[in-house]
């Protein structure tokens, strides 16, 4: 107790000096930012806090994007209040997060972010800052809520194109870091040494990733060099916030370009540690399943269609499936059971990496168990599949992995007409596969005689004259 009494009484913590820069203003006349552009409840947040006597501006991603005339997917607002400063000012505000202390404004359906100013970690440790910042051993931040000031914030911030500051009073643009520089020649530039700022989060190196891809946008140099050597480090991200990550990179429209940025940069396999194996393995096949399925993925998305994280993460994680099927097979399961079996084991050790919810790994499991009953279609099984609410799924499946070059003796093909022909061309068809076998391998089943077993000594009856 005496201690935390000193320390009450100490000078504020102590931070490494660097030279302070003036911040390049931008007037209205200058870019093609204007008030009416953002939402009205951002603008309402920031002169609210504004005429209560703070600093305030809207930043980040959502200046960056109306800058490339790009609709943001949400509105943030640094100000130099506190959190519990800025919850006083508005009664539909609520304070969240312990790793990075947030105010969420309601409007009813949008939220407004307000994150108060930060400043740098000290370098040394201080126990006075225990309680505000923390780091583990690699440098990894683990908590950040030390306030400084506006420039202080925008030094901390992970990209220079991240780091615009708007105020909508003034219509000025504020750019500590040449920002609009950076987006005018469409660059990903981290913002301080690029080792220090990926250590310190490893997760910006996928950020820098996702907006390369999303904007198409080129890596600086300096801010690429690292990546793979430091690739890594993403072993110690906690799996559900890699889960979410990999949610942004694949959904947002450019999934394909994502992939190709993520094998550059030897950032594939630190999340896919399996798929990434497989696609050593055999690149041809794999890569041109993933491919196929993130190229769908991002069509159904340009074409405003849902998409499903079970499918995707299906498409992702199945080239390194056959293999495992294969070696439980050779204990003596048979297809269906082998498949559940690896299945279980795959998905169990992909968790490990990234937290994949059940309510997708059930739906995954489904998807792949399809795969093994679609080739059974005798009798009604056929018809009971169609019924089966993964059928359509599953069938898109199918045809993904057709599309990749596996053969499966015009298994697609046949489930297209079957959906299309009526019911007595259906019935033809079934009867078609009676002169095979019934799509599995296995030998058809003998049909009981109802007939009773004679015995030993026993003879057929006479035929009749």
């Amino acid at each position: 107790m005496l201690k935390k009494l000193f320390q009450s009484f100490r000078f504020p913590l102590r931070r490494l000096p660097h030279p302070r820069r003036t911040p390049e203003i931008l007037s209205s006349r200058q870019h093609s930012l204007h008030r009416n552009d953002l939402s009205r409840h951002a603008v309402s947040v920031v002169e609210r806090l504004q005429h209560a006597g703070y600093e305030a501006y809207v930043v980040g991603g959502c200046v960056r994007d109306l800058l490339l005339d790009l609709e943001p997917k949400d509105y943030d607002v640094a100000t130099s209040a506190t959190p519990e400063q800025v919850r006083a000012e508005f009664r539909n505000a609520r304070v969240i997060g312990r790793r990075f202390k947030l105010v969420h404004v309601h409007f009813g359906r949008e939220i407004i972010e307000v994150a108060t100013f930060r400043a740098n970690h000290p370098e040394e440790d201080d126990d006075e800052a225990n309680h505000l910042a923390s780091r583990n051993e690699s440098g990894r931040i683990l908590r950040d809520n030390i306030y400084g000031t506006l420039e202080d914030d925008a030094q901390r911030r992970d990209f220079t194109i991240n780091a615009l500051y708007y105020d909508p009073s003034s219509e000025r643009i504020l750019d500590h870091t040449h920002g609009v520089h950076d987006i005018r020649n469409r660059l990903i530039r981290l913002i301080g040494d690029p080792e220090q700022r990926y250590q310190e989060d490893p997760v910006r190196m996928l950020r820098a990733v996702r907006f390369a891809a999303k904007l198409n946008f080129e890596i600086e140099k300096h801010s690429a060099e690292p990546i793979a050597d430091l690739a890594e480090l993403l072993n110690d991200v906690p799996s559900a916030r890699l889960f979410d990550e990999i949610i942004k990179l694949f959904l947002s429209g450019k999934a394909e370009r994502t992939f190709e940025l993520l094998l550059e940069y030897d950032l594939f396999a630190p999340l896919f540690p399996a798929s990434a194996d497989a696609l050593e393995d055999n690149p041809e096949y794999a890569g041109t399943l993933i491919r196929n399925a993130l190229i769908n993925t991002d069509l159904r998305i340009a074409q405003g269609k849902p998409v499903t994280p079970a499918f995707l993460f299906a498409a992702l994680l199945w080239p390194a499936l056959p293999a495992r099927v294969a070696e439980v097979q050779s204990r003596g399961l048979p297809p269906i059971p082998a498949m559940q079996e690896a299945a279980h084991d795959l998905i169990w050790e992909q968790c490990q990496r990234t937290a994949i919810p059940k309510r997708f790994t059930m739906p995954m499991r489904e998807i792949w168990d399809m795969q093994e009953r679609l080739p059974r279609r005798q009798g009604r099984r056929a018809d009971q599949l169609l019924e089966n609410p993964r059928f359509r799924a599953g069938y898109d499946f199918l045809l993904l992995r057709e599309s990749a070059g596996e053969k499966t003796d015009g298994l697609g093909e046949w489930w297209t007409d079957y959906q299309e022909a009526n019911e007595s061309e259906r019935r033809n068809m079934i009867r078609g596969l009676s002169n095979k076998d019934d799509g599995s391998g296995a030998p058809r089943k003998r049909r009981r005689s109802n007939r009773r077993k004679r015995g030993p000594n026993e003879s057929a009856p006479a035929s009749a004259d």
